[in-house]
């Protein structure tokens, strides 16, 4: 149970840091080379861990398929286009409600869930309230209808790969050939898309700058192999509402991380913020 916890708060570590280093390569590669370079070379390491090929599911196949698609390709399509017409800090809250959206779907989707009570709904609000705090301190608050749709859209997403994954972790296979399988299908969704915006063109040259190749191995090898492993290893672990909420502790991260590694400010604003989130993230986790 603890190692569960453990590695959902591993994966919301590393998840909340990975802006840094997509930062850096935006300013070689487009965000569509980005995640198909960083898919690719994720589900090729899976492989070398684990070789052994994983047999056609049947019908089962289907819900690799939905976790691919809502997971991997829209999840983070909608991520990175909206951050071309919103501000970032309003697709930092939007997003930090893929919680809730998980909530509703498992409950719509699983008759046998548990109950949702009290505590999860007032967590949620005071998670959403440090959360707010925390992304607008000091900036003003932009509204884009379609920028934070998308936002939405990808919330929401997250909440439908979590509907998908909870099947997939039913049957019973081996965690990484399942994580290699849902990478895999997520990828195939990316390369239409890929082939036709940016014509099939990857600047090698380019990728192999220290600070270039640097940051492409931490996505691929940590953000997108071995923290999608941890993370449906976890799901099995403590279940999917209980590693869902820990996407709460994103924005805390951030602000954390920016405050030890590049010296940002830490504002009372972001203080309050970061307190009401971690009670928001402990009420939610109350039975």
């Amino acid at each position: 149970m603890l190692y569960g916890h453990l590695s959902a708060l591993f994966c919301i570590l590393v998840w909340s840091t990975t802006y840094i280093s997509t930062k850096v390569l935006l300013e070689v590669l487009s965000p569509l080379q980005i995640l198909v370079i960083r898919f690719v070379i994720g589900v090729a390491l899976l492989y070398v861990i684990y070789p052994k090929r994983m047999k056609f599911q049947g019908k089962n196949e289907l819900y690799f398929l939905g976790c691919g698609f809502f997971g991997v390709f829209l999840y983070y399509m909608c991520d990175n286009f909206a951050l071309t017409y919103t501000m970032a800090s309003n697709i930092g809250v939007i997003m930090s409600t893929a919680p809730f959206f998980t909530a509703i779907a498992m409950k719509i989707f699983y008759r046998d869930e548990e109950k949702l009570g009290r505590f999860f709904y007032l967590g949620f609000v005071l998670a959403m309230i440090g959360i707010s705090l925390i992304s607008f301190n000091g900036s003003k608050l932009s509204v884009n209808p379609f920028g934070d749709f998308l936002g939405i859209l990808g919330a929401a997403s997250w909440a439908m790969y979590s509907v998908f994954l909870k099947k997939v972790n039913a049957l019973g296979t081996n965690t990484i050939a399942n994580t290699r399988r849902i990478n895999s299908y997520g990828l195939l969704f990316m390369i239409p898309m890929f082939l036709y915006l940016n014509h099939g063109e990857i600047p090698f040259a380019a990728m192999l700058a220290p600070k270039v190749a640097a940051n492409l191995i931490f996505l691929s090898l940590i953000a997108s192999a071995i923290c999608f492993v941890a993370w449906n290893w976890a799901s099995i672990k403590i279940g999917i509402m209980a590693t869902s909420i820990y996407i709460y502790l994103g924005p805390v991260i951030t602000v954390v991380a920016s405050y030890f590694l590049i010296h940002e400010p830490l504002t009372k604003m972001t203080i309050a913020g970061t307190f009401l989130t971690l009670i928001g993230l402990f009420l939610s986790e109350k039975k």
